[in-house]
């Protein structure tokens, strides 16, 4: 296992290549929310980040929660709600620098994998069947390919990269994430229609 980084009792899952799956980024600091969203309770009656956690646990044969070294309780709440599957928690101690290097830790967790999807803990409205399509399609590509959900000309999250891009991510840094990949990559990003406004709600800020 690697420094900063927990199973949470997973058997390995989440280091076993080629297939891959997805980094959650659960490491920010919710300034416009005004509190911590990650424990935001939702209607029904799970936290943001648990009904995310929840989420990409079934849709992806691994994945990685990227959290802040002093969320113990979080981590204890990640570790419940997927209890014996295949996560792995990553704590970022340089989460304060932007979401680039959250994401590298996450990647750098990653990098036998054959896929990574980037996922953001604050949208857990992402329709399961969407995944399972954006997910086919990853596993189709080629690995300098990147597949983007787009909804009604707006592209979304999450956003899945071929194993040629793990370095590069690995190697983020800033609040830009990876844009500047996606940006490079030119032909080489799929533009996945999708009809589900999921891949684009987010909680910014608290429910009116």
């Amino acid at each position: 296992m690697k420094p900063g980084s927990d199973d949470g009792g997973a058997h390995g899952g989440a280091r076993k290549g080629p297939q891959g799956g997805a980094v959650l980024l659960a490491a920010g600091f919710s300034r416009r929310f005004g509190s911590d969203k990650r424990r935001h309770r939702l209607v029904e009656g799970s936290s943001l980040l648990a009904a995310s956690v929840a989420l990409y646990s079934q849709a992806f044969p691994a994945l990685i929660v990227v959290l802040r070294p002093e969320d113990g309780e979080l981590a204890e709440e990640v570790r419940a709600t997927v209890a014996g599957s295949h996560v792995q928690l990553v704590f970022c101690a340089e989460a304060a620098e932007g979401m680039g290097r959250s994401l590298a830790a996450g990647a750098a967790a990653a990098q036998e994998w054959g896929y990574l999807f980037v996922a953001l803990a604050d949208m857990p409205w992402v329709h399961p069947d969407t995944l399972q399509n954006l997910k086919q399609k990853m596993q189709r590509a080629a690995a300098d390919g990147i597949i983007l959900p787009v909804y009604r000309g707006r592209p979304g999250h999450p956003v899945g990269f071929g194993a040629d891009y793990l370095p590069g991510l690995a190697a983020l840094n800033g609040d830009e994430g990876a844009r500047s990949l996606v940006r490079k990559a030119g032909n080489r990003v799929v533009r996945v229609a999708v009809e589900d406004a999921g891949v684009l709600q987010d909680l910014d800020t608290p429910p009116a």
